[in-house]
């Protein structure tokens, strides 16, 4: 077994494993955590394809931001797991029928005829020349051939962004909210009542 075998059963392990976590464990912080050492470990597999744009881009945005973002929406967000489980035998049929598509889709991904040596040397005819970098050539790919694609994905991430706003700021009855229409019509006169005590009597 050469170096870069072993290191990527190794990095793939931890994949396999931390996504494992993801999934499996209740605390939804170390959830998320185990999600970062996920990317983590999908970042080194792709600096072994030598894709090391995709990579980085992985390391800064999704662990830098989006994990940080997560984050900080799990512990402000008050989730019931209770009340979560409580759809959870009548999704099931579905849920179970999109795991096995998902689990075909990737079998035929991975099959023997798409990784025979014939169709990946018919693939790398157009590959791009060694002086255009990688990050140039997907942006060309991305920008002209995936650009449907990559403006639907624009519009789903846009609707998280919304469903993540509308659950974070919902009213809760043991919080208090400030009104800044009251507050601007606040009186001068309102804010202070000048009271007249009666004089001590002498001894």
């Amino acid at each position: 077994m050469t170096f870069e075998s072993a290191v990527f059963y190794f990095f793939s392990a931890i994949l396999l494993g931390s996504a494992a976590m993801v999934v499996t464990i209740r605390n939804s912080v170390k959830s998320a955590l185990f999600l970062v050492l996920a990317f983590v470990s999908a970042a080194c597999l792709w600096i072994l394809l030598k894709a090391e744009f995709l990579a980085i881009v992985l390391v800064l945005v999704y662990v830098g931001a989006v994990m940080v973002l997560f984050l900080f929406v799990v512990m402000m967000i008050d989730v019931n797991l209770a009340v979560l489980r409580q759809g959870f035998g009548e999704y099931l049929p579905i849920g179970g029928l999109v795991a096995v598509l998902m689990v075909v889709e990737i079998a035929l991904a991975v099959s023997p005829r798409q990784l025979a040596p014939t169709r990946i040397a018919a693939s790398a005819v157009h590959a791009p020349a060694a002086h255009v970098s990688n990050t140039r050539a997907l942006g060309m790919l991305l920008y002209t051939t995936y650009v449907y694609p990559f403006e639907i994905a624009a519009a789903i991430l846009l609707v998280a962004i919304v469903a993540a706003i509308a659950l974070t700021m919902r009213r809760r009855p043991d919080t208090k909210y400030q009104d800044p229409a009251r507050q601007v019509e606040v009186r001068a006169r309102d804010r202070m009542r000048l009271v007249k005590m009666p004089a001590e009597p002498k001894a």
